[in-house]
């Protein structure tokens, strides 16, 4: 059992009888010291400290006291040694292990056995010809034991030959009670159309539930199919009725339902055979999200009920399992980089709308993160790159990894391999002598949109921006780019049309080059000439010229090139 430690101090004061917790602290010595110091300086009446340890497979706090020390009462202080607790077992009779913990930790230590007779664990503990087969195993149950115990013994201090003793007796019970229950006849036989007037007859019963799943046992048992076992328990549910009895039966199928869907063995049954983990996964979520389409009459009915919000515990369960497949280091779609991180992307998007009772957003980032660090590395990353046939296609891949990732962390490390692209002179020199000018202007402005849009820290976001900016200028300067446009128009007006078209058809990056622009289209505007050329151009044909509406278009797409209305008139004027 994971476990984590942490020690409260409490106080009295006065003559207050009450406890006061004031202090929590994760140092055993630095809490003892802590409550000493506070009865040395009189701020307290009394002081003691509590030892709480957290059971992370049980969910349980474990309270105990180590030291405590006042006016009225005798000084004492545990050692180290003596703070354990004591050699409890997991489970202490035979009903505990038909909780949920317990079933959970059943399942996965004898998982093969269970997917092997298609079996769930609520089946195996009422079935007596069941136990018999396990038992037959002849190791298999006392290895699941030893494991128990030793995980028991390493966070207890216990000795791990007096709990297996322990929980040997307590399996030795559980299933004696089986056989002797099913010997007696105890497990009520129904069929379907019967299910419903049993539950509502032992809802009342202590043990209703035990007697119930007994009941859905025998009613599964020759059910050859995972399938057919789902398309079973679903046909009970318009059984159920709105008394006890009616949430007596829900809530049985609802956990038998969650332990076969909990099972990898039965998921991949359920679902079929497909291409990879990727392909998998998304047929899990459209399940989880009530989407999926099958041929498979109890999938499909189960499918049906999760759209309908129904199934609570069978829903936890596939959404426990996206996520477990979403940590796994499985890839997605081990032959191709480029459909992994779009599979990843599609994934993550359709599984957001999931977002609820059923799947917390906390645990779906977590997961996407954790799969996405593992594939920003530098041997997935230099793969993804080996394809590359240009310096501009080195960085194209990276922005789609960028796109396609989740993490802060995970976009950081990206940005690292990004700096190095755009500073290598490869790069600058591809831009500089290879196409078109502006084509090659354009190719960088477009690169320059998806990294300012991209989610890269700020300062690695600018410095890439910056150097495709300069770039890009140098390219314009070089190769005399606007003062083409100059030569070119025959008219002032041209001018600034061509230079405002550059700017917002996206052919510009952001920085010097949009600046130089900006400052020629504003050097335009107060040519002699210009507004009158323009009023006459907006002109229809065989209408007027408006100069107020002409005027009104320059104005709001000057205020889309960064120009103001005031820059825009001032120039004008001038």
């Amino acid at each position: 059992m994971a476990q984590s430690v942490h020690y409260e101090v409490f106080v009295r004061q006065g003559g207050r009888v009450d406890w006061s917790l004031i202090e929590v602290r994760n140092d055993r010595e630095s809490a003892l010291e802590f409550a000493q110091a506070l009865m040395t300086e009189k701020r307290a009446t009394a002081v003691k400290v509590v030892k709480e340890t957290y059971y992370d497979d049980t969910g349980d706090f474990l309270s105990l006291k180590i030291f405590e020390d006042g006016h009225n009462q005798i000084q004492m202080k545990t050692a180290p040694a003596e703070e354990e607790v004591p050699h409890t077992l997991p489970c202490s009779k035979p009903d505990d292990l038909y909780s949920l913990q317990a079933r959970s930790t059943i399942a996965r230590l004898i998982s093969d056995f269970l997917a092997r007779n298609r079996i769930t664990v609520t089946e195996l503990g009422h079935r007596a010809d069941l136990l018999e087969k396990l038992e037959a195993t002849g190791t298999l149950l006392q290895h699941a034991i030893q494991k128990i115990a030793v995980a028991q013994a390493s966070s207890l201090g216990a000795p791990v030959a007096q709990i297996v003793k322990g929980l040997n007796e307590l399996v030795e019970r559980t299933i004696h009670r089986v056989y002797r229950d099913a010997r007696k006849g105890l497990f009520p036989t129904a069929s379907k159309g019967g299910f419903g007037k049993l539950a509502a007859r032992l809802a009342g019963q202590g043990e209703g539930a035990y007697l119930l799943n007994g009941a859905l046992a025998q009613y599964l048992k020759d059910a050859a199919k995972w399938d057919d076992k789902i398309a079973r328990l679903i046909a009970l549910m318009p059984e159920a009725d709105q008394g006890a009895g009616g949430t007596l039966l829900l809530g049985a199928i609802d956990n038998l339902l969650a332990e076969i869907l909990a099972g990898s063995t039965a998921l991949q049954e359920l679902i079929g055979p497909k291409e990879n983990l990727g392909q998998a996964l998304m047929a899990l979520v459209c399940l989880f999200l009530g989407e999926l389409e099958t041929d498979a009459s109890g999938l499909r009915g189960l499918n049906g009920r999760f759209a309908a919000g129904e199934l609570p515990e069978a829903r936890v369960a596939v959404a426990n399992r996206i996520l477990a497949e979403c940590r796994s280091p499985r890839r997605l779609c081990p032959d191709a980089l480029d459909e992994e991180f779009r599979t990843l992307r599609l994934i993550a998007n359709k599984l957001v709308t999931g977002i609820g009772k059923y799947l917390s957003q906390e645990d779906l980032v977590s997961a996407f993160t954790l799969r996405s660090r593992r594939l920003v590395t530098h041997e997935t990353i230099g793969q993804h790159l080996a394809k590359a046939a240009a310096p501009d296609d080195r960085l194209e891949r990276l922005l789609f990894v960028e796109e396609n990732i989740i993490g802060v962390e995970n976009k950081q490390q990206l940005a690292t391999f990004v700096t190095p692209v755009v500073l290598a002179p490869a790069f600058e020199t591809y831009f500089l002598h290879s196409g078109s000018p502006l084509q090659r202007m354009q190719r960088l402005a477009q690169l320059q949109t998806r990294v300012l849009r991209s989610a890269f820290p700020d300062t690695a976001k600018r410095e890439i921006a910056d150097v495709l900016d300069k770039i890009a200028s140098d390219v314009e300067i070089r190769h005399g780019v606007f003062d083409a446009v100059d030569a070119k128009a025959a008219t002032v007006v041209e001018r600034v049309q061509t230079l405002l078209s550059l700017a917002l058809g996206g052919l510009l990056t952001e920085g010097r080059v949009f600046a130089r622009a900006k400052q020629r289209v504003i050097r335009y505007l107060s040519q002699p000439g210009f507004l009158s050329g323009y009023i006459a151009q907006t002109a229809g044909s065989g209408e007027p010229a408006r100069a107020d509406v002409a005027m009104a278009e320059l104005l709001k797409t000057l205020a889309k090139a960064g120009i103001t209305a005031e820059q825009g008139l001032k120039s004008i004027a001038a």
